[in-house]
C-alpha cells in the first residue's frame, strides 16, 4: 500500500511529463501546420477527423471543439471508415488522420483510400518517420519524450499532446474566420453557458413589478411603493415617464438616522438622482458585473430617451443560475 507521500509524489510526476510534452510542441509548429490550416480554413467542405484507439476519443473532442468555434467537421473512426463509413467523405473536405505511430494497420489501409479520392491529407502524429507522416500532404507533429505511463506504454502524454494541438487548429481557424462571441453564443444555446451568451435584460426585468412615483410624492406614497414591489427601490419620474432618480429602502434609512422631521417631505428631497440605469437591449452579465462593480442590488432599466421601463434585482440574476 502506498503513501499518501507516495501518491502525490507520482501524481506530480504524471503531471510534470505531460507539462513537458505540451511545451514540446511548440518546438513543432513550422510552416506545415501554417499550411494545413490554410488548407481547412480555405476548403469548400468539411474537416474530417479520423483515429484508432485513444486517438479516435481525441478525434471526437476535437471534432466537437471545431464545431462550436465554427469550423464544420464530423468524425469517422478508421476501422469504421474501411467498412463503408469512407461514404461520408465528400469531394471537397479534407481529412486529418490523427495517431501516435503513424503505423497501426487500419491507418494503412485508409489513408490510401482517401489518397485515392483526392482528398487533401493532414497527419496529426508522433512520429514524422512514419507512414502516415510520409503520406500526408502536411503533418502536425505530436512527439512526446515519454508518456506519463510508468511502463511508458499506455496513451497518457501522447493524447494530451494531440488534444493541446486540436486546439491549436481551432483557436488558429478562429482567428482566420474572424469567429467572435456572438457567433459562439449561436452554437450554445442551452444551460448556463446559453444564459450568458444569450439572455438580456429584457428577458428579465419584465417579470418584475414596475414601482414609480412623482417627484411630489409623499413619504407614506413612498414608503407603500417601495413595500408593495418587494424590489426594495421605486423610480421617481416626471408626467412624462422620464427617469428623475430612485429611492431605495436604504435612502429612508438613512434618512430616519439623520432624525430630520418626516412630516411634508417630498420623494425629490430623498431620492437618488442619476442612479445606476441598463438598456433592455444589454446582456443580462453585462448588468450582473455593473451590479458587483457598484455593490448594489438593483439595476433601473431605461430607453435611449431616459424613459423609465422597469427594475432588474440582483435576484433575477441568481434565480436564472447566473451567480
Amino acid at each position: 500500500m502506498m503513501t499518501s507521500e507516495q501518491i502525490l509524489a507520482v501524481a506530480r510526476r504524471s503531471i510534470e511529463l505531460e507539462a513537458a510534452s505540451v511545451s514540446g510542441l511548440l518546438s513543432y509548429l513550422d510552416e506545415s501546420f501554417a499550411l494545413a490550416v490554410n488548407a481547412v480554413s480555405q476548403s469548400k467542405g468539411r474537416l474530417v477527423v479520423s483515429g484508432i484507439g485513444k486517438s479516435a476519443i481525441v478525434a471526437q473532442k476535437i471534432v466537437a471543439t471545431l464545431n462550436s468555434t465554427g469550423t464544420p467537421s464530423l468524425y469517422m473512426h478508421a476501422a469504421d471508415a474501411i467498412h463503408g463509413d469512407l461514404g461520408m467523405i465528400q469531394e471537397a473536405d479534407v481529412v486529418l488522420v490523427i495517431s501516435k505511430s503513424g503505423e497501426s494497420p487500419e491507418i494503412k489501409v485508409l489513408v490510401p483510400l482517401i489518397k485515392r479520392f483526392g482528398n487533401t491529407i493532414i497527419g496529426m502524429v508522433g512520429n514524422d518517420q512514419s507512414f502516415l507522416a510520409k503520406q500526408a500532404d502536411f503533418v502536425m507533429n505530436t512527439t512526446v519524450e515519454k508518456e506519463a505511463c510508468p511502463n511508458n506504454l499506455a496513451p497518457t502524454s501522447s493524447t494530451t499532446a494531440q488534444m493541446v494541438m486540436g486546439d491549436a487548429l481551432a483557436i488558429a481557424l478562429m482567428e482566420l474566420s474572424g469567429f467572435d462571441g456572438r457567433d459562439f453564443a449561436k452554437f450554445h444555446p442551452g444551460g448556463n453557458l446559453g444564459k450568458r451568451l444569450y439572455m438580456r435584460v429584457r428577458d428579465l426585468y419584465v417579470n418584475n413589478e414596475k414601482p414609480a412615483i412623482l417627484p411630489g410624492a409623499t413619504l407614506k406614497e413612498v414608503i407603500i411603493s417601495i413595500s408593495g414591489s418587494r424590489l426594495g427601490i421605486t423610480a421617481v419620474v416626471d408626467e412624462h415617464n422620464g427617469l428623475q432618480g430612485v429611492i431605495t429602502d436604504g435612502d429612508l434609512r438613512r434618512m430616519l438616522e439623520k432624525d430630520l422631521p418626516i412630516t411634508g417631505i417630498q420623494a425629490s428631497e430623498i431620492m437618488t438622482p442619476q442612479p445606476k440605469c441598463i438598456g433592455p437591449e444589454e446582456l443580462a452579465v453585462d448588468a450582473l458585473e455593473t451590479l458587483k462593480r457598484h455593490d448594489i442590488t438593483q439595476l433601473v432599466v431605461t430607453d435611449a430617451e431616459n424613459h423609465y421601463l422597469g427594475v432588474l434585482h440582483l435576484h433575477d440574476l441568481i434565480k436564472e443560475g447566473l451567480i
